[in-house]
């Protein structure tokens, strides 16, 4: 029996669960909202204040460390790697401390997972990081020579839930063409080619459709008009107004589909427009997905916290419908996906692969 320690963190919350290989033991979900010891330091400060508090979450719910066949931590921004399961090595642990190919909080669950496992000398794991990348070379070319595509979407769901509905219809990953949407606070789309993601847009830099809180792509001229407009004091504060303040937020205030619901059903005719407006980039972008895949195309899968959306699940059903079925896997699932990765290597089904700096 292989008994894994899974760590999913997120900006305001360290995701942990314990599994007995399929069965869960123990998850927790804990809130650094009001943290501010975590909220104000950079990456490289957070780990030792969030492995603490891991090691503690563990104790308090009788998880001896010593019971662990091996650690899985959420990957963060890396230099692009296929996808698959890589062993989280020093060199891993290096580049995501000193931030060297960029800052995102998801690389925390590798840093914690190496440092518990490599006290243990157990494997540390990580699935699908952020940075997978799988571009066909057409996808990099963006009309400027300075400029380069390139790939960090949700992989690690968007994979999973490929899988996933490979193994519904008794096929293998690698044999289907697909297009899979996840949305949440960030949405990102990608095209499933033979179980390669040969085109999908960069949602860590806010490429593609408005979201909840990101603005999606935006036209050229504007954006240039805005930069130089002198309202924004750093490069920082005009990304966080783009990436955190914009799409769903910027128009209507709450970054809370539930709550737009709401506004929706009690006659609130400017959300329904908004929401609408964000499901029509969706579509768009699916669309052009449909044109890279020429028309091969076995399914259309919508994924994420907005997979949840009644009114975003029925508009794409009626907009998408004529190209593939639509299968919706509502929800993120991330701890499950790092737990069915992790087995598959341990078991032998999958290789596990080494980083390189």
């Amino acid at each position: 029996m292989m008994r894994l320690l899974v760590i999913n963190p997120g900006s305001t919350s360290t995701k942990l669960a314990v599994y007995d290989e399929q069965t869960e033991v123990f998850r927790k979900s804990i809130d650094h909202s009001h943290d501010q010891a975590i909220l104000s330091s950079d990456f490289a400060a957070q780990v030792p204040l969030r492995l603490t508090l891991v090691r503690e979450a563990l104790e308090e719910n009788d998880i001896p460390l010593e019971t662990l066949t091996a650690v899985v931590g959420r990957g963060g921004i890396l230099h692009p790697l296929p996808g698959g399961v890589y062993e989280i090595n020093a060199s891993m642990r290096r580049d995501l401390v000193e931030t060297r190919y960029g800052d995102h909080a998801s690389g925390i669950g590798s840093v914690i997972a190496y440092d518990i496992a490599h006290e243990l000398d157990i494997p540390a794991l990580t699935v699908d990081p952020v940075v997978v990348d799988e571009l066909e070379w057409p996808a990099r070319y963006t009309g400027l020579p300075e400029i380069r595509r390139i790939s960090i979407f949700h992989a690690l769901n968007q994979k999973a839930v490929a899988r996933r509905y490979a193994a519904s219809i008794g096929k293998r990953y690698d044999e289907l063409n697909l297009i899979v949407a996840h949305m949440g606070g960030g949405i990102s789309i990608g095209a499933h080619q033979k179980g390669r993601v040969i085109d999908v847009a960069n949602a860590f830099d806010g490429e593609g459709p408005f979201s909840a809180e990101r603005a999606g792509s935006l036209p050229v001229g504007s954006l240039i008009s805005m930069c130089f407009s002198g309202r924004y004091a750093s490069e920082t504060e005009l990304r966080r107004h783009l990436i955190g303040k914009g799409g769903l937020y910027a128009y209507l205030g709450t970054k809370d589909a539930r709550e737009i619901d709401q506004r929706i059903a009690a006659g609130d005719e400017e959300a329904r427009r908004v929401l609408y407006a964000m499901t029509y980039q969706i579509k768009k972008e699916i669309g052009s997905l449909y044109t890279v895949l020429e028309g091969e195309l076995d399914a259309i899968l919508l994924t994420g916290g907005m997979a949840y959306d009644p009114y975003v699940v029925e508009w794409l059903k009626e907009g998408l419908s004529y190209l593939a079925e639509i299968v919706v896997y509502p929800g993120e699932n991330e701890l499950e996906s790092l737990r069915d990765g992790a087995l598959a290597a341990l078991s032998g089904k999958e290789p596990i692969q080494e980083y390189e700096a």
